[in-house]
């Protein structure tokens, strides 16, 4: 058989195989997501043996390099995300709705999986565990196409989820890892028939391919270009710690900030306001306000004057674009025009400027005097997420165990029939 028939034939074994899963109950189901954390410690040599081939190919400035990178402690991580999952109620068989109709027929709307999911992503093979555990969860089986660079990782990891799946006596068919060649993605993105929805997990240019490309339904994930604006009446330790954390704690991942909008009012306060990313190293493209108010506050070396192409960037790394404002709707206008509709911040006091923030701007995951860096599945009591849908159709936000589901009715009847 040709790589492309083979590569169907797997898709039909997923497809029968996902039948099979709305037949387990929940405790098989999260009997097999604990054995699987459990698992992880014996198989961390083997796994990270793996990541650091893929590594050993990357250059380690590279902004992907961080997403790539597995250490004892994020496994550790991930082995205590599948436990909260496998700890979450089951979203499956949910009453969402009943009622009984005047002729007697009795409705039930009720929780259903979506069937086959596939998810396609780039170079963060912690996806891999994060995916599988919540879709089993949810009673979905996966279809996985990882990149290539972390296509040592996602084989070592795939290997143990299957192994651990045949030890609990569950079909291994419930997940598949695609060939990591590119021609793979395209059999995917139109497995109409075998996957029921296509989840894109990474750049803004892989959501676009997906959006592009695919005939099977696409939820747009991942992608943020992310504001926080500090008001006139914002406070300026709060601000400092925020701004700080959500710049640095984790830049390559797509809740991080990536532009800083300051009220003209409050210039005089931003060489306080950015002072801590000095000691992250962190580059800042300003306007020329602010460029002027931090020359000779900031390292020369890590200021520059912004150009066009600085606002509206993902920049994934340890850079940042500042933009002065005169007033609070000039700030909504900037995000309005640059924003992805992922994460979106104000720092302020005032709680007429919170209220108007809150309700004008349009994104997945607004916030108030908090930073961006918590738009996560698990830190939202998800126990884990599938990606961050920047879409308003079916889900938005953080996707977990609700999102991967669609319902039914079930409709109970005594003989009724409809008159002409």
């Amino acid at each position: 058989m040709t790589e492309h028939e083979v590569i169907v034939e797997r898709l039909k074994s997923v497809r029968n195989a996902s039948r099979g899963i709305v037949a387990l109950d929940n405790d098989a189901i999260n009997g097999m997501l604990r054995e699987l954390a459990d698992s992880i410690p014996g198989a961390t040599a083997s796994i990270l043996a793996a990541n650091r081939k893929d590594l050993d190919r990357m250059d380690p400035a590279d902004p992907r390099y961080d997403r790539l990178l597995l250490n004892e402690a994020r496994l550790e991580s991930i082995a205590s995300d599948i436990r909260n999952v496998a700890d979450l109620p089951s979203p499956l068989e949910q009453v969402l709705e009943a009622r009984t109709m005047p002729n007697g027929l009795d409705l039930q709307k009720v929780s259903v999986p979506l069937g086959v999911v596939g998810i396609i992503y780039e170079s963060r093979p912690n996806v891999t565990f994060d995916v599988f555990s919540l879709c089993l969860k949810s009673g979905n089986a996966t279809v996985l196409k990882g990149g290539s660079d972390a296509s040592f990782s996602n084989i070592a990891i795939v290997e143990l989820i299957r192994q651990v799946l045949a030890d609990c006596e569950l079909d291994p068919d419930v997940i598949y890892l695609l060939p990591a060649e590119r021609e793979a993605a395209h059999i995917m993105l139109n497995a109409v028939g075998f996957i029921d929805v296509i989840i894109p997990r990474g750049s803004q240019q892989l959501i676009d391919f997906a959006r592009k490309h695919s005939t099977v339904p696409v939820i747009e994930t991942g992608a943020g270009i992310v504001h926080t604006y500090f008001d006139r009446s914002g406070d300026l330790e709060m601000g400092k710690a925020i701004v700080f954390n959500a710049k640095t704690r984790r830049p390559s991942v797509c809740n991080a900030l990536d532009t800083l909008i300051v009220h003209r009012n409050r210039i005089d306060d931003l060489p306080v306001l950015v002072e801590l990313l000095e000691t992250k190293m962190v580059q800042i493209f300003a306007d020329e306000v602010a460029f002027d108010k931090l020359s000779g506050r900031y390292p020369d070396e890590l200021l520059q004057m912004a150009s066009p192409e600085h606002f509206g960037t993902e920049f994934l790394s340890l850079k940042m674009s500042i933009k002065t404002v005169e007033s609070l709707d000039e700030a909504l206008e900037h995000i309005a025009r640059y924003s992805s509709k992922h994460s979106e911040a104000v720092i302020a006091s005032d709680n007429t400027v919170i209220d108007a923030f809150m309700k004008r701007v349009d994104a997945a995951a607004v916030y108030a005097n908090a930073s961006t860096a918590f738009t996560d599945g698990a830190q939202f009591g998800l126990g884990a997420e599938i990606g961050i849908s920047t879409q308003k159709l079916h889900a938005r936000g953080p996707m977990a165990l609700k999102e991967l589901c669609s319902y039914k009715w079930l409709v109970t009847g005594n003989g009724q029939v409809r008159p002409a």
